[in-house]
C-alpha cells in the first residue's frame, strides 16, 4: 500500500471569500477531533479480543471450578465411608472375639474355664478392657478386668440393666461412649448367645484404640479424619490429646448438620470452618450400627490448589493474546487510518480553497475510488470556481451601480413628493437593474444544483462518518458563499419588484364587494408569500368575520394591497419576536370584521414586537421605515393611509404595546363620495413592506 498527498498544479490563489471559510473550516476541523481514528481502531480490535478471551476464560474456570468442587466433594464422600467402613469393621471384629464366649450353657463346673478363657480374649483383643458374664437369670458370674480385681459368683443382679435386657431382646446391643476420668472413651458392647441359657457376655472396649485406624486414613497433605459421637463428643481423632480432653465438637455446623439427620454435609455444607478455625472441605458419613459418624476434612487451599495453578495460568495466556491483540490492532489500523489521514488533509486544503491540490492514495480498495473522486471533483470546482469569481465580480459591480442608481432615483422621488414621477422613474430604474439581476440570480442557481450534484456524488461514495463530515463542510462553505450571492440578488429582486408596483397605472374601477372574502384573500396571500420566504416558520392564523359586513363598493385591489401589507408587516413582527424568544414563543395573526351600519371595521392584530411611541407618531409619513436597508422603500404604510382615507373616504388607525401586539383599526363606508378624493380610479398601487 502507498499513498501521498501532493499538488500536481501550483496552487491557485483562492478567492477573497475563501480565506475566512478556511480558516473557520480548520477551528472546525480542530474542535470536531475528540479522539483519534487511529486509537479507536486499536482500542476496538483489542477490546473485541480481550472480551473474547475473557469470556472464554471465565466459562472454562466457571465449568472447572464447579466439576473441581463436586470432584472434590464426591472424593471425600467416598473416603468418609470407607473411613467410616473400617471403623464399623474393627467394632464387628470385635463383637466377633466377643461371640464365642456365649456359645456354652451355664454349669457349676465351668466357670474356671470360662475365666481361662476370658484371660485369653483380654489378651487377643487389646480394646476390651474389662469382660462379665452374666447367666441367663441376669446374675453377674464371671468378671475379669485389666484395671480391677477378678471377680467370681459376684451375684450382681443385671437382669434389670438395659445392657443385658437390650443384649437378650437384640442379641447385641451398642453402649453410648462414656468416659473414664473424663479423659478415655469407653463402650459397653453386650452380646447375649443363641441358647436362652447361655447367659450374656459384656465387654467394655477402650474406644481409644480407635485412633490407630482414624490416623492411618490420608486425606490430601494436610487432611484428616475424625469419629463423633451421637452427643457430637469426640471419639477419635489424629490428634489424640483433642480425645483426652473429651473435647465437645457439636458447635461446628457440620457436626450439627450431621447430628441434625441431613444426611451428608458435603452437599450442604461443602466448606466449613474445624475446630482450630481453618476453613476447610468437609464430608460425612454414618457408622453403622454405632450411630457414630465419621467425617473427612481437607483445607480449602490445598482442594483448590490445582484450580488456583488453572487460573494462573489462564492469566498468563489472556496477557500474551491481549499483548499480540495490542501489536496486531496497531499494525491493522495503521493501514487503515493513514490513507484516511491523507484523505482528511487532502480534503482540508481542498476546503480551504486550493482546488488545485491532488490527493494520491495506492491501496487498491475503495479508498483509492474515493482519493480518485476527491481529484475529480477538485478539478471540477476549480474550473467552476475560476468562472464563478469572474461572474459574481462583474455581476456585483453591476449590482453596485444598480444600488447606487436606485439611492438616487428614490433622493430624486422624496424631492418632488409627486407618485406619477416616481411610478415612472422607477419603472425605468427598475427595468435596468432587472436583466443583471436576472443572470446573477440564475447562475446562483445553476451553481447550487452543482453542489448538489457534487454531494449526490460524494454520498454514493463508501466513506465512513468522519470523512463524510469533512466532505460535506468544504460542500457546504461552498453552498454558503453561493447562498449569500443569492441572499442579495433576492432583496434588490424584491426592490425591483415593488418599484414597479409602484410604477403602475390605476387598478380599476370600484365595485361592491364582500368585504370578508377580500380579508380571507389577503390572509391566505401573506401567508403563502410568509411561507415562502421562511419555510420553518409557522404562524396561527385567526378569524373572526361579521357576515353582516356584507358588501362595500371599494376599489377591490387598492384595499387587497392594503391588506396585504398590514398583514406582511404583521408576519414580519413575529417573525422577529420570535427569533428573540425561541420556541417558547407561539406566533399568532388574526383578522376580524365588524358592521358599524354605514360603514365596516376592519382589525388586524399580531402579536409580534410591537410598535415603539416615537415611530407610531411617523409611521404614516412617506419613505419612512426601520427595516434595514434593501427590506422595503418606506411606502407601504404612507399608501395605505391614502388609499383608504384619500381614495375610500375611511380612516386607519393603530393601537400597539411594544413587545406585546400591534392592532391596525381601517373603517371603511359602505359607498364612496361621489367624485371621490382621487377620481374615478386610484392613482397609484401599493407595493412593498413599510
Amino acid at each position: 500500500m502507498s499513498l501521498s498527498v501532493h499538488s500536481d498544479t501550483p496552487r491557485a490563489g483562492p478567492l477573497p471569500s475563501a480565506a475566512p471559510g478556511k480558516a473557520a473550516s480548520g477551528g472546525t476541523a480542530g474542535r470536531g477531533i475528540r479522539s483519534r481514528l487511529f486509537t479507536k481502531y486499536v482500542a476496538l480490535f483489542v477490546a473485541v479480543v480481550a472480551i473474547a478471551l475473557l469470556a472464554n476464560g471465565l466459562f472454562e474456570v466457571f465449568f472447572y471450578y464447579r466439576e473441581h468442587k463436586a470432584s472434590l466433594i464426591r472424593v471425600q464422600h467416598e473416603q468418609a465411608e470407607a473411613a467410616a467402613a473400617k471403623i464399623g469393621q474393627f467394632v464387628k471384629e470385635i463383637e466377633s472375639q466377643l461371640g464365642w464366649t456365649t456359645q456354652l450353657p451355664w454349669s457349676g463346673g465351668s466357670i474356671e474355664q470360662r475365666r481361662f478363657d476370658a484371660l485369653r480374649l483380654l489378651r487377643q483383643v487389646p480394646a476390651i478392657t474389662e469382660l462379665a458374664q452374666v447367666d441367663s437369670t441376669g446374675k453377674e458370674r464371671l468378671r475379669v478386668s485389666r484395671l480391677a480385681m477378678d471377680a467370681l459368683d459376684s451375684g450382681i443382679d443385671l437382669s434389670a440393666d438395659p445392657k443385658f435386657t437390650e443384649a437378650v431382646a437384640h442379641k447385641v446391643y451398642y453402649g453410648p461412649v462414656y468416659f473414664r476420668r473424663e479423659s478415655e472413651p469407653y463402650m459397653t458392647l453386650a452380646l447375649a448367645g443363641a441358647r436362652k441359657d447361655a447367659g450374656v457376655s459384656i465387654a467394655e472396649v477402650n474406644l481409644k484404640l480407635i485412633w490407630d485406624v482414624v490416623s492411618q486414613i490420608k486425606v490430601g497433605e494436610h487432611g484428616h479424619a475424625y469419629v463423633v459421637g451421637p452427643e457430637g463428643r469426640l471419639i477419635a481423632h489424629p490428634d489424640i490429646s483433642l480425645v483426652l480432653r473429651n473435647t465437645d465438637m457439636s458447635g461446628l455446623p457440620q457436626v450439627r448438620a450431621a447430628l441434625a439427620g441431613s444426611g451428608t454435609v458435603a452437599g450442604a455444607l461443602s466448606e466449613a470452618r474445624n475446630i482450630q478455625g481453618q476453613k476447610v472441605l468437609t464430608a460425612s458419613a454414618p457408622i453403622e450400627p454405632l450411630h457414630w459418624t465419621m467425617f473427612v476434612e481437607l483445607p480449602v487451599e490445598e482442594a483448590y490448589a490445582a484450580l488456583y495453578a488453572s487460573l494462573q495460568r489462564l492469566a498468563i495466556v489472556l496477557l500474551a493474546a491481549s499483548i499480540f491483540a495490542v501489536l496486531a490492532g496497531i499494525f491493522l489500523a495503521r493501514r487503515m487510518v493513514v490513507p484516511i489521514q491523507a484523505l482528511r488533509s487532502g480534503a482540508e486544503r481542498i476546503g480551504g480553497g486550493d482546488f488545485s491540490q491532488r490527493i494520491s492514495i495506492r491501496t487498491g480498495d475503495e479508498l483509492e475510488g474515493l482519493a480518485d473522486q476527491f481529484n475529480d471533483m477538485g478539478a471540477r470546482l476549480q474550473e467552476s470556481y475560476a468562472d464563478l469569481e469572474n461572474k459574481v465580480e462583474q455581476r456585483t459591480a453591476e449590482l453596485r451601480q444598480s444600488l447606487n442608481d436606485l439611492r438616487t432615483a428614490q433622493n430624486r422621488l422624496i424631492q418632488t413628493e409627486k407618485l406619477a414621477s416616481l411610478g415612472q422613474l422607477t419603472a425605468g430604474i427598475a427595468h435596468e437593474i432587472k436583466n443583471p439581476l436576472n443572470f446573477v440570480n440564475n447562475f446562483s442557481a445553476v451553481s447550487t444544483e452543482l453542489i448538489d450534484e457534487l454531494n449526490e456524488t460524494l454520498r454514493s461514495a463508501a466513506l465512513d462518518g468522519k470523512t463524510k463530515e469533512e466532505v460535506e463542510e468544504l460542500t457546504g462553505m461552498l453552498r454558503g458563499n453561493l447562498e449569500k450571492v443569492v441572499q442579495h440578488g433576492r432583496r434588490a429582486d424584491s426592490i425591483v419588484r415593488n418599484m414597479l408596483l409602484h410604477s403602475r397605472e390605476g387598478s380599476g374601477e370600484h365595485r361592491a364587494v364582500d368585504i370578508n372574502a377580500v380579508v380571507e384573500e389577503s390572509l391566505n396571500l401573506a401567508y403563502h408569500g410568509a411561507r415562502a420566504e421562511r419555510p420553518a416558520f409557522n404562524v396561527t392564523l385567526e378569524r373572526a368575520f361579521d357576515p353582516a359586513a356584507g358588501m362595500v363598493d371599494i376599489y377591490p385591489q387598492e384595499i387587497t394591497r392594503v391588506f396585504l401589507n398590514l398583514i406582511s408587516n404583521g408576519f414580519y413582527a413575529a417573525a422577529k419576536r420570535k427569533e428573540s424568544e425561541g420556541d417558547s414563543f407561539a406566533p399568532t395573526l388574526g383578522a376580524t370584521t365588524k358592521d358599524l351600519g354605514d360603514s365596516v371595521e376592519i382589525r388586524i392584530r399580531d402579536n409580534g414586537t410591537g410598535i415603539p411611541p416615537e415611530v407610531k407618531e411617523r409611521m404614516f409619513n412617506p419613505f419612512f421605515t426601520t427595516k434595514p436597508a434593501g427590506e422595503g422603500t418606506g411606502l407601504g404604510l404612507s399608501m395605505s393611509h391614502d388609499i383608504t382615507v384619500k381614495q375610500h373616504g375611511g380612516t386607519i388607525d393603530v393601537n400597539t404595546e411594544p413587545g406585546v401586539f400591534t392592532e391596525f383599526i381601517i373603517t371603511l363606508p359602505r359607498a364612496m363620495a361621489t367624485g371621490g378624493t382621487t377620481g374615478s380610479t386610484p392613482g397609484s398601487t401599493l407595493g412593498g413592506k413599510s
